[in-house]
């Protein structure tokens, strides 16, 4: 039986200099979609690349005193060193300056020529180089460009034209007949309405002020304009214009494309310019490009020409490339702009890995040891536990399963954390220390089954994000290959039993905030470190940016503690200003009243019992005096988590619900109720 196709595609990266972390973003979603798909048995294409040529990259080789091809070459080393570092599962690489895409290309040109569809005429507007856009006077503003607002400059030369023009209803008609393939919505109502309506001039596809590039065969002076070039990588990669019969059937296997990712700041060179470039080409149009938002820094978007960016690398090597996939993914809603601040990902790091998928992890393998001799135990029937955990484990994979779909990263890597959290609870609820104390060893050995088979479940779904966690989780487990595919989620307990389990160190050790924040610092003030195989970046060799800045870590009016120095704002409340580093002690999590009742003799104290995702906390509140009891269960609230117990009127309390008050009115701060419990609030 012949397995269905997806093909998926990254922006090819203009490699004027080193990528940063925004360049990753994309590619790492990219390749999740990628391997979640080769998980479910669909015959994956997934491409990455460079465009190599435009004026830019000649200027950049010029400074850098070397041959363009030298220049490249160096680049082109460290990205593909970058993409390993990731775990990038790409299946090809295209550089626009291989022949496989050059000849295709100057073909092409010349049969739009042929066909009426690119002629030659003379250009004069405004140019922005670090865009190589051209733009209307009535586009710019403030007279800069409206991309990346820099300065332009007002060009003329003679240009061949593309007649855009011409196929603008077929192209209204078809956003029409698929209203999908724009993604997010949002862009599509833009690209019709800033772009389309006032009208789509020509483009222009070639240039003559200089040389870098395919040039147009029966007019050599011209070089074919970055655009008509560019787009066409992702018919070039898979064969289109080959001779070879092979390459042919791959074009015929994969095109069209399943989808395009590609940054919002070129979204309408995908949805405008290359469906009509197909059109006049007579192929069939992309099934979707997803325009998903900027990875920005707290002072805006991040980018090169601004030095405010991250070196991934640098970063890698510090959490490792699995910690760096799961801060992307999980903390940015794809298609929306996400910050990037050294907080948010110390925060991810030691609450959702370190402390919920690494302690599930190494506390069950520990807890194997101890009690059931260091291997999954069989299972006897399960009880009403294990079948709620079981029906959450099989709800989860379709969550999963539609989240991907969806292309919501973010929103699966919410659903598994969910399960994880259940997880953890449900070892609390069923405390395998005190059935091994009572011995009471059938019932111990299900609860010790059922665990190992929610970690098997949580490591096949975590698979396509974290690969090597799910490695080194099947290699701990002992889980044979067969029970790592996505089918072996269908039913909860196939997991097979007499399966060895290791002790090992955790998979994400605890990170101290403050020494990180620290290190992160100083990793923002330092230059691009060398990487070892990586021709461009080697000490001594002229290169691009070799000292490249980063963003710093902490704002500039921040000192190295994170206190604001004297001089700033007054105080708030009376109480001094506290920096990020001292607020980040602070673990506030949803939770979800489950019980609330008063305490006997005291007439301002209720007991609560919040569901926190992994655990049940016993609270003691004096909020009793503003809330009947019974109107507080079930509603989702938030919470205190890591102060130390208390005993109020001899009951202990593990934790404070937040709660604002003024003029004798208090009310309780809630968050909506699709917020899963346990999720970390900041």
């Amino acid at each position: 039986m012949t397995r269905p196709t997806f093909y998926i595609t990254t922006p090819i990266y203009y490699p004027n200099d080193f990528l940063h972390i925004g360049h990753s973003y994309t590619t790492v979603a990219a390749d999740a979609l990628a391997r979640y798909k080769r998980m479910r048995g669909f015959d994956v294409m997934y491409l990455t690349g460079t465009d190599e040529h435009g004026l830019k990259i000649q200027q950049r080789a010029e400074q850098a005193g070397q041959d363009v091809h030298e220049f490249l070459d160096g680049i082109i080393a460290w990205i593909k060193d970058l993409w390993a570092k990731l775990d990038i599962s790409y299946d090809d690489f295209i550089r626009t300056t291989e022949e496989r895409h050059t000849r295709v290309v100057e073909a092409l040109f010349e049969r739009l020529i042929d066909q009426g569809d690119i002629y030659l005429s003379d250009y004069e507007g405004w140019y922005c180089t670090p865009c190589e856009s051209f733009w209307s006077e009535r586009e710019l503003v403030d007279g800069k460009c409206p991309d990346c607002g820099r300065e332009v400059q007002f060009v003329r030369e003679e240009s061949y034209f593309f007649r855009m023009s011409k196929y603008v209803d077929r192209l209204l008609a078809f956003y029409d007949a698929h209203p999908d393939f724009i993604q997010p919505e949002s862009r599509k109502n833009e690209m019709i309405n800033n772009f389309i309506k006032p009208g789509l001039k020509d483009l222009c596809v070639s240039r003559t002020s200089f040389d870098w590039g395919i040039h147009v065969r029966r007019d050599p002076k011209h070089v074919v304009y970055v655009w008509l070039d560019a787009l066409t990588n992702y018919i070039t990669a898979i064969g289109y214009g080959s001779d070879d019969p092979q390459m042919q059937a791959k074009f015929e296997r994969y095109w069209p494309a399943d989808v395009h990712f590609v940054g919002k700041e070129i979204v309408r060179f995908h949805v405008i310019y290359w469906p009509i470039i197909l059109m006049a080409l007579g192929l069939p149009l992309p099934k979707k490009v997803y325009g998903h938002g900027f990875l920005m820094m707290r002072d805006g978007k991040m980018s090169k020409s601004k030095g405010n960016v991250i070196d991934p690398k640098l970063l890698i090597a510090r959490y490792g490339s699995d910690a760096i996939r799961y801060f992307l993914l999980r903390e940015i809603p794809f298609g929306q702009d996400g910050v990037f601040t050294p907080e948010s990902l110390v925060q991810r790091l030691n609450y959702d890995l370190a402390n919920d998928l690494g302690n599930l992890v190494h506390r069950s393998a520990a807890m194997m040891h101890r009690f059931v001799g260091g291997a999954v135990p069989a299972s006897s029937a399960f009880g009403p536990l294990e079948r709620d955990l079981a029906a959450l484990c099989e709800q989860t994979v379709a969550e999963v399963e539609q989240h991907m779909d969806d292309m919501q990263f973010s929103l699966a890597l919410g659903s598994i954390w969910s399960l994880i959290g259940r997880a953890n609870k449900y070892i609390d609820e069923a405390a395998p220390w005190a059935l091994n104390k009572a011995g009471e060893r059938e019932r111990l050995q299900t609860v010790m089954y059922t665990i190992a088979e929610a970690i098997r479940y949580a490591s096949v779904l975590v698979a396509p994000f974290l690969p090597r966690t799910a490695e080194q989780i099947w290699a701990q487990y002992s889980v044979e290959p067969e029970q790592t595919t996505w089918e072996s989620l269908r039913r909860f307990g196939t997991g097979a039993a007499g399966r060895a389990v290791a002790q090992r160190d955790p998979l994400f050790p605890r990170l101290d905030v403050e020494a990180e924040l620290e290190a992160l610092g100083a990793l923002a003030n330092k230059g691009r470190a060398p990487s070892s195989g990586t021709t461009a970046a080697e000490p001594n060799q002229p290169g691009p940016s070799q000292s490249a800045p980063v963003a710093a870590a902490k704002p500039a009016a921040q000192n190295a503690t994170g206190l604001t120095p004297s001089g700033g704002p007054p105080e708030v409340g009376g109480k001094p200003r506290i920096g990020i580093d001292v607020f980040d002690q602070v673990e506030l999590r949803v939770g979800q009243v489950e019980l609330a009742e008063r305490v006997p003799g005291a007439d301002k104290l209720l007991r609560l019992m919040v569901n926190l995702g992994a655990e049940t906390r016993q609270i003691v509140s004096g909020i009793a005096q503003h809330f009947q009891p019974e109107a507080l269960v079930g509603q989702k609230v938030i919470v205190v988590t890591n102060l130390k117990p208390v005993k109020l009127r001899g009951v202990e309390s593990n934790g404070m619900i937040l709660a604002a008050s003024h003029e004798g009115t208090l009310k309780l701060a809630t968050v909506p109720p699709e917020m899963p419990n346990g999720a970390i609030v900041k």
